[in-house]
């Protein structure tokens, strides 16, 4: 099965890597159980900052996209816009944070079903409102990519047949 040298030694690699790494995790996650009163704020405030991030961005290209689709109502509504993206991004890192700082309360209640819930909702979330933003606009795809490499090239291909036309 194992034909190939390289693929031998790396399996052999692989497998001496993983009981280690097992070990250390396990005694990483003992410690955190044993002093879980304290790491509760440190991992509540981990949730928020990832809250803000991962919605942060999804706000960000929302509203990248918004000004671009839309550009005379997005400039009317700017500040409305801006406002209310940062008020939600605020608003679900805040909830996501304290969520799990309650969910973590206990520790011989883990895995708590409501801190698996926010930490599952804090990472569908972003992804959910970038599929449908890209659905309302009419794009294609998952994930959110820079149209201005397209953009330019599509300009250059016109650019290029006009030149040619004349």
């Amino acid at each position: 099965m194992l034909r190939s040298r390289r693929l031998r030694e790396l399996a052999l690699v692989a497998l001496g890597v993983i009981t280690p790494l097992g070990i250390l995790a396990v005694n990483g996650s003992a410690f955190v159980m044993l002093h879980l009163t304290q790491f509760r704020i440190g991992i509540a405030a981990c949730a928020v900052i990832s809250g803000l991030v991962l919605n942060g961005l999804t706000a960000w290209w929302l509203l990248r996209m918004a000004s671009r689709n839309a550009p005379p109502l997005y400039r009317e509504y700017r500040t409305w816009a801006i406002g209310a993206a940062v008020l939600i991004v605020g608003l679900t890192a805040g909830g996501a944070g304290y969520l799990t700082y309650l969910g973590l309360r206990d520790p011989s209640r883990l895995p708590d079903p409501l801190s698996v819930v926010v930490a599952t909702f804090t990472l569908l979330l972003p992804l959910a409102v970038a599929v449908a933003g890209r659905r309302m606009a009419g794009l294609g795809g998952i994930l959110p990519v820079d149209d201005s490499t397209t953009t330019g090239q599509s300009r250059m291909r016109k650019h290029r047949s006009n030149l040619s036309h004349d």
